[in-house]
């Protein structure tokens, strides 16, 4: 033994260096960034046996994907018999060739999501660009009871009926069915150069309605185009027919906090713009007291987790059938309330960008699709202008005011503003 330690000790400084250094920490992958989300807004009679090809449009790119199905809003066990993704080649379902991935779960290409639960996919290597449109296919199999879905997508998206086999496809020939929802998939994440996320939070008026269906012009979208250059995601958390203070379509503002936007990957901003439909809806909340307890409990979630929010005043809806002199009375309160109550990081005021100034109950003739409620390309465009602004003013200032890219100082001055209240 003596003669073996003695040999050692004549060989070990003989060794290589590089044997004798430990391996190097490879690096840590770049952080996951919400790229897209819709919420889920109801259910849908299932349709099993068939594949569902989900038009999504993307907000940052990355160097790979992954995807998140839904079965929140379902009563039995989902089982997805195959997931894919791939870019899409100009209009219609067709894959561009040469993109189209499996997506798998713990490895698995088929996974079973239980009832008032999500799945998320493995990572999948598939570089996209900012604003592509990404096609999720989802084939189910079998019967799994009511489908969740976003009912009101603004999207043509696609449907095989007989679709065994199908999600694999890049040929579209297959999805002869066009459907105006999204079906299960409720969210795309990317990997890469993204500097974070912004959720838009809020009702119809977030989700679209008035814009030109396709077109990708609802306000997040617009948001989006004016954050590329910040490397900012944006995520449109907004549901048609939904209230802040209760279940109304979907579960309301305050249950659904967690699992539509504090959850979601890389999230450094919350923009709220919910409440109208509590105003003019039935029943109708006409104490603005219990607003500002709602606002202040959302925010105060959100700050919990370090994330600042923007608080949006509430627009006009004179001349839309559900208008009251009474109800008018409460929106110019809890517009009050937002503005200077303090609850909020930044205010953004769509009230004042979007009002008629000839006639403040009613948006301008302009942003108006006709409904006098909802707002039109134009409308979205100048919400999006002031939500940016409100982004990037100080205090909260999560935007640099001028071309530089945001980046983690950014990051550590909200954090500090946070922990300074």
């Amino acid at each position: 033994m003596a003669k073996v330690v003695r040999v050692l000790a004549v060989l070990l400084p003989l060794l290589p260096a590089a044997l004798m250094t430990p391996a190097a920490a490879q690096p840590a992958p770049p952080p996951w960034t919400g790229s897209w989300e819709t919420a889920p807004s109801g259910a849908a009679a299932a349709l099993p046996g068939a594949a569902f090809r989900n038009v999504v449009h993307l907000s940052v790119g990355g160097t790979a994907v992954r995807v998140r199905l839904s079965n929140r809003l379902g009563t039995r066990p989902l089982r997805l018999g195959a997931v894919t993704v791939a870019l899409r080649r100009a209009a219609g379902p067709a894959a561009l060739p040469g993109t189209l991935r499996t997506a798998t779960f713990h490895g698995a290409p088929e996974v079973i999501v239980p009832p008032g639960a999500d799945a998320v996919s493995d990572t999948v290597p598939l570089p996209v660009p900012p604003a592509a449109d990404l096609l999720v296919t989802v084939y189910t199999p079998d019967d799994s009871g009511p489908a969740t879905y976003h009912r009101s997508a603004l999207q043509t998206s696609y449907l095989a009926p007989a679709g065994a086999g199908r999600a694999a496809d890049e040929d579209g020939s297959a999805y002869a069915l066009t459907t105006s929802h999204w079906y299960y998939v409720t969210g795309v994440d990317v990997r890469g150069p993204a500097a974070g996320s912004v959720v838009a939070y809020g009702d119809s008026l977030t989700d679209g309605n008035g814009s030109t269906p396709d077109t990708n012009r609802r306000w997040p979208d617009r948001l989006a185009q004016r954050l590329r250059g910040h490397r900012l995601g944006v995520l449109n958390a907004g549901i048609s027919g939904n209230r802040l203070l209760r279940d109304g379509t979907g579960p309301s503002a305050l249950a659904r906090l967690d699992a539509d936007a504090l959850d979601r990957a890389g999230v450094r901003a919350l923009v709220v713009f919910e409440g109208i439909n509590d105003i003019k809806g039935t029943p109708r909340a006409h104490d603005p007291a219990a607003y500002a307890d709602a606002y202040r409990a959302l925010v105060a979630r959100a700050h919990a987790r370090g994330i600042p929010v923007v608080g949006v005043t509430l627009t006009p809806y004179g001349g839309y059938s559900a208008w009251t002199p009474a109800g008018e009375d409460v929106r110019l309160r809890v517009n009050a309330f937002i503005r200077t109550g303090g609850a909020f990081d930044a205010v953004a005021d769509a009230d004042a960008a979007v009002r008629d100034p000839a006639d403040p109950t009613r948006i301008r003739p302009a942003y108006d699709p006709g409904d006098h409620l909802h707002f039109n390309d134009a409308g979205m465009s100048a919400v999006a202008d002031t939500v940016r602004d409100a982004l990037t003013r100080r205090p909260l200032a999560l935007l640099p005011a001028g071309n530089e890219p945001a980046g983690p100082r950014h990051s550590v001055a909200v954090s500090r503003r946070l922990s300074e209240r």
